[in-house]
């Protein structure tokens, strides 16, 4: 590890400010008078280049060897987190006494096991914002740790800890602190894809405002090998504009997103950034977002921002095979589980109260930090969302690669988890591997997971928490409903947004010359369920939402529908979920 010296000049009336109180999550009033001269200042360090070769950061849900956490304040919320995260890996604190750490933890009743302790200086609990970033070279090749500028002035100490991380696991570190490649972010304003997509909010163009968008662009592209870095609009009520506080990858292909009642505090702005994303983006599969939307709760007395604190359930943390959800002794606390269980199955999905901790605008993924694993076994893989009933089989399709080379890759499948899977070897060109599963009569379903031996016997399954977890589709049938190839090339039907949805979802449509439009709702055996549009439509865009309470005679189950769009010759059908 090389050696670093940190120079930061701050007012040592700032500096005291710091000591002995609980800093919140954004900035204090002291700081934001600081801020943008603390923003030209220079951090001197033998590693500020970036890494001699492209990486690939992780995305949260990948193997984890340890997280990290600062014990400070709120003792018995990071508690909790030690006691669920050491069941799944190891768990470093950073603290200034290690015994009266463990003191604490054994009066919480939490067991020593599975934790590390680095003894340094700190100022604050939001490791999520200041701590390491894991990547890898080759996409699974050697452990690097990439760290940023840290925009908080009064805590020069929290900004060294990637180097106390990166010193512990004897791992190269990559500093993105000085001209012309600094930059200044915070970590719970990030979240990534693994496969080189993340996203931010704008607030990174404010903290960083002598670079353009392209200059941010090419700088986290060197240090962290992202490609496509896509910014969204701040939300009026969230004043530290960190997107973990509305919204949560939950894979490659799916993003949870807060959802307020129609009209109320930051939904319409939450809203419309998720349209952005959904009109614009595709994922790097190259297929439509899924999305899952999940409430963003009241206070005690019904009051949402700005006359309450930001209460939030997508501020939560993966650990390998656990999930850690921030709960607040509120009725919606049970409906916020659920729909991670049934999001993530097989996951073990625990609720930590975080109402003590959230007036300060942070919750679980705020104080914690994952680390990759040191050898990775990487499996990329887009999941079959519905196969058409014919003779052909369902082929499934993954890069596997880890650097000991691959044994051998295997398909489990079945339509009952009752009754077990059924086992497919699955076949190697280069690092991509086939298997084809057996077609099925419409209306089947199919789970299915994937598993990957490692030439030094490491086995890893996709999803991760395999066989409890699994990927799962429903053959439909290819009579009845069809998807017609556009036949005017302006017209377009959009995918529905929220996807999957409860109780309502918006639909746009565009027509390109006035027609007899129609626009109905079916299920998999092809039944109609509701009619959202049968009139005479001129040119131009529409939208309409189809509620599944108003629009339909009787209820209706979870499960996949499609939407179909006929105006003049153009045909097109679309699938969407209820998630109820």
């Amino acid at each position: 590890m090389k050696k670093f010296i940190l120079f930061i000049f701050l007012l040592s009336s700032v500096i005291n400010v710091a000591i002995g109180q609980i800093l919140p999550r954004g900035l204090t009033p002291d700081e934001e008078k600081l801020y943008y001269n603390f923003i030209h200042q220079t951090y001197y360090t033998d590693d500020v280049t970036p890494p001699p070769t492209p990486v690939r950061t992780i995305g949260e849900w990948e193997e984890l060897q340890a997280i990290m956490i600062t014990w400070t304040s709120y003792p018995q919320i990071l508690a909790q987190i030690v006691d669920y995260a050491q069941d799944e890996c190891k768990v470093i604190i950073i603290c200034s006494d290690s015994t009266s750490v463990k003191s604490q933890l054994t009066t919480y009743g939490v067991p020593l096991v599975n934790l590390q302790f680095i003894i340094a200086p700190y100022n604050s609990i939001w490791s999520r914002d200041y701590g390491p970033w894991t990547a890898y070279t080759s996409n699974i090749d050697s452990l690097k740790i990439i760290d940023w500028k840290y925009n908080r002035p009064a805590r020069p100490q929290d900004d060294q800890i990637p180097t106390y991380i990166a010193s512990l696991l004897n791992v190269p570190i990559y500093q993105a602190i000085s001209s012309p490649n600094d930059f200044i972010a915070t970590g719970g304003n990030f979240m990534c894809d693994g496969h080189g997509t993340a996203f931010s909010s704008k607030l990174i163009l404010n903290e960083n405002p002598t670079k353009t968008e392209a200059e941010i662009d090419t700088i986290i592209k060197k240090y962290n090998g992202i490609n496509r870095y896509v910014l969204m609009e701040t939300l009026p009520y969230d004043l530290i504009h960190h997107i973990d506080m509305h919204m949560k990858l939950l894979d490659e292909e799916t993003i949870m997103v807060g959802q307020y009642p129609p009209g109320i505090s930051d939904g319409p702005q939450i809203d419309s950034n998720l349209k952005f994303i959904l009109n614009n983006f595709q994922t790097c599969y190259n297929n439509p977002y899924k999305v899952v939307r999940i409430p963003m709760p009241p206070d005690e007395n019904n009051n949402y921002p700005p006359s309450s604190d930001y209460l939030t359930y997508t501020n939560s943390t993966f650990v390998n095979k656990t999930l850690l959800v921030p709960i607040y002794g509120l009725s919606q606390d049970t409906i916020a589980l659920r729909i991670y269980r049934e999001a993530l199955p097989g996951y073990r999905v625990v609720g930590i109260n975080c109402r003590t901790i959230i007036s300060l605008s942070g919750a679980i993924h705020c104080i914690n930090k994952e680390i990759g694993s040191f050898n990775p076994l990487f499996i990329s893989h887009s999941a079959i969302r519905d196969a058409v009933d014919s003779l052909a089989n369902y082929e499934v399709k993954a890069y596997i690669k880890t650097k000991s080379g691959i044994s051998n890759a295997k398909c489990y499948w079945t339509t009952d988890t009752t009754a077990g899977f059924s086992q497919i070897t699955m076949t190697a060109v280069a690092d991509t591997f086939r298997a084809n599963i057996p077609s099925k009569p419409a209306g089947t379903n199919i789970y299915y997971y994937l598993s990957a031996t490692s030439n030094n016997l490491k086995t890893i399954t996709k999803p991760l928490t395999a066989p409890q977890g699994f990927y799962r589709f429903v053959v439909r049938s290819s009579i009845g409903i069809s998807n017609i190839n556009t036949q005017l090339k302006n017209y377009k039907l959009f995918q529905n947004y929220p996807n999957p949805f409860n109780p309502y979802t918006n639909i746009k449509f565009q027509v390109v010359k006035n027609s007899f439009v129609t626009l109905k709702v079916y299920d998999l055996l092809g039944r109609e369920i509701a009619t959202l549009v049968n009139e005479n439509k001129k040119t131009g865009e529409y939208e309409v939402q189809f509620s599944i309470d108003q629009n339909t005679k009787n209820k209706i189950a979870s499960g996949i529908y499609f939407y179909k769009l006929v105006s003049g010759d153009f045909v097109d059908v679309k699938k969407m979920v209820i998630c109820k």
